[in-house]
């Protein structure tokens, strides 16, 4: 009958194994191999990447930008009214922008932010997914011992495989569930066996009763992540609210810029006639040269009014085209050609208040954060109990093998088994960081409803705002077309007074200047109007519906929990792409500062050349006494 395997572990066998272990060590660390393949380099200096080597997207330029400068060329004029402008807006959403000043600017939001935001839902689902486990170990150990009968130190080898499987899985009232099977298998002489297999078979289960139990608590980071989820898309919905709302405002700030552009060249040319005429007259005697010096001085100052009107122009157009998603120039002069409203639109301020209350996506997201806050409390009150579990197990031992003396021996399945149940108490004797936790959450819900308030009272007051600006702009509109009739008209009157020698040509320059700036004024006034107007929707919260926008949810195929094979194309939200605005504005084959009825200025000649003249050299003035 075989025995048991000594292996004799001499010590000078050991010594030169270790020697030759240290020695390929030493060597490794003084290479620096050991250092390079296992721990990473220490970070002894800053380092970045070059430049055209990290910034590697290009995308090619466009035309050079019109300014001030550039001569006129035919540029192609191209109408767009606030329809089209609102669809380019909407088919270029990838990136949402805003207006800000004179340019847009990226919001941070972008269509693919709400599908991002459906990926923690199925992160927190995944604590209640089964989980299959499998091991198998191969072993072979040797231990020493001293042999009494003999002064040397023996060793004692043992093999074998050890392997098994086991699923366990959670469910929402927070117990687990496991079932496993393993098995022992021993190749050596162990036991009066030459090899033997110890098969095991168990299942348990283990059930919270005070931390952790209940669907509600184990619920909480599912429905937390769904809230979190509904709050990306209103955040979704407001950025693409201010995006509607900026378009509208960059397209009437382009009108007001173009229609004061109109203003200013008529200003122009008028102030120069004088000055032409002046000029012819003083060239005949010395007692009008102080006039034309006059009428000099203003031209000169409405040409440089003239060149910020044109810079303005160039601007606001580029703004648009900006938050449109078009290059900075491609050739073609954009043109609006929606006229602005005049209509006095009657307001009924409960059913506003009531409206942008229940309809405003920051309002609702503050909503969703108190109801998120509210899940976080159940969960954090339920982890600040005691933990209690209760446990319950069941075990099948089995062993079957070949004896010493080449005999098979097995026991039966059910021979030998194994049962367990109790109770598994654990508490701090504080519980001070549950407690904080759970205080924590009631100050965070605290403050929840406290900006919830707060927000409702600043909902309030915008509406307020938004109303007294929208009949400020309205009633200013009609005050400055009364000024600009009333200003055509002394025009007329000063020109006459000129011709009959009663007064001076000063009168006629400066109400050439004010006709400039009541037509300035007005359209300043009417754009503003119309951009209150779309304000107050955005106040409202009712903006994408008053434009007929809706959101379009894109899909496409991703590995999910079931793999490549069991999933199907368009498995899963892409992101949330706007769709076609409702037409809602007139569109007409004419510029939108035509309705400004910019035919009306009493003109008494045509453009003198451009040309900056210069005053024929009068007497010296005498010294200031």
């Amino acid at each position: 009958m075989a025995g048991p395997i000594f292996v004799d572990m001499s010590q000078g066998k050991l010594f030169r194994v270790v020697s030759a272990f240290s020695l390929a060590a030493g060597l490794a660390a003084q290479q620096g191999l050991l250092q390079a393949q296992v721990v990473p380099e220490d970070e002894t200096r800053i380092r970045w990447s070059q430049s055209n080597a990290a910034s590697r997207y290009r995308r090619p330029s466009g035309p050079e930008p019109v300014t001030v400068a550039t001569k006129e060329s035919a540029a192609e004029e191209q109408y767009l009214s606030l329809n089209e402008a609102l669809r380019r807006a909407l088919e270029n959403s990838e990136v949402i922008r805003v207006l800000a000043g004179v340019t847009a600017t990226s919001s941070g939001r972008t269509i693919y932010d709400t599908a991002i935001a459906v990926t923690p839902i199925d992160i927190a689902k995944a604590k209640f997914d089964p989980v299959f486990q499998a091991n198998s170990t191969q072993r072979r150990n040797e231990t020493p011992f001293l042999d009494p009968l003999t002064p040397a130190i023996d060793g004692l080898t043992t093999a074998g495989n050890d392997y098994g499987v086991k699923v366990t899985d959670r469910n929402l009232l927070g117990g687990t569930a496991a079932i496993g099977a393993d098995n022992r298998w021993d190749s050596r002489d162990i036991g009066g066996f030459s090899s033997r297999n110890q098969p095991v078979m168990s299942v348990s289960y283990t059930q919270p009763i005070l931390a952790g139990a209940g669907r509600a608590a184990n619920e909480a980071p599912i429905v937390a992540a769904r809230l979190q989820q509904e709050q990306s898309y209103f955040q979704f919905k407001d950025a693409m609210q201010h995006l509607v709302r900026d378009v509208i405002s960059a397209y009437w700030l382009l009108v007001q810029a173009r229609t004061e552009l109109w203003a200013r060249e008529i200003q122009v040319e008028q102030l120069e006639f004088s000055f032409r005429s002046l000029e012819a007259k003083a060239d005949v005697g010395l007692r009008n040269r102080p006039a034309a010096a006059q009428a000099q001085a203003s031209w000169s100052n409405a040409r440089a009014t003239l060149v910020q009107a044109r810079a303005n122009v160039l601007q606001r157009e580029a703004a648009l085209r900006n938050i449109l998603g078009l290059p900075p120039e491609d050739g073609q002069r954009l043109v609006p050609s929606t006229p602005p409203t005049r209509d006095r639109i009657e307001f009924r301020w409960k059913e506003i208040v009531e409206t942008a209350q229940s309809s405003r996506p920051d309002l609702i997201e503050l909503n969703l954060i108190l109801a998120a806050d509210r899940q976080r409390l159940v969960q954090q009150a339920n982890l600040a109990k005691p933990s209690l579990d209760a446990t319950a197990g069941y075990r099948w031992n089995g062993l079957s093998g070949r004896t010493l003396a080449g005999e098979s021996v097995s026991a039966g399945p059910g021979d030998n088994t194994d049962w367990t149940m109790g109770v598994v108490f654990t508490v701090p004797l504080s519980l001070r960081e549950s407690r904080a936790r759970v205080r924590n959450q009631e100050l965070l819900i605290a403050k929840d409803r406290a900006n919830i308030q707060q927000m409702l009272h600043q909902v309030e007051h915008q509406l307020a705002t938004s109303l007294r600006t929208i009949e400020q702009n309205l009633q200013q509109y009609e005050a400055y077309r009364e000024a600009r009739q009333a200003s055509a008209f002394n025009v007329r009157a000063q020109r006459a007074n000129i011709q009959a020698q009663r007064d001076t040509i000063l009168s006629e320059l400066l109400a050439i200047t004010d006709w400039a700036n009541a037509v300035a004024a007005e359209a300043q006034s009417l754009t503003a109007y119309n951009t209150e107007l779309a304000n107050l929707e955005l106040q409202s919260g009712t903006i994408l519906e008053t434009h007929g926008v809706r959101f379009m949810e894109e899909r496409f195929g991703s590995i999910g929990p079931r793999g490549w094979c069991m999933e199907e194309n368009g498995s899963y939200p892409q992101s949330l792409k706007p769709g076609d605005n409702v037409p809602r504005y007139a569109e007409e084959q004419r510029p939108s500062e035509q309705a400004f009825d910019l035919k009306d200025f009493p003109r008494r000649g045509g453009a003198a050349e451009t040309r900056v003249p210069e005053i024929p050299a009068g007497p010296d003035l005498p010294d200031p006494r």
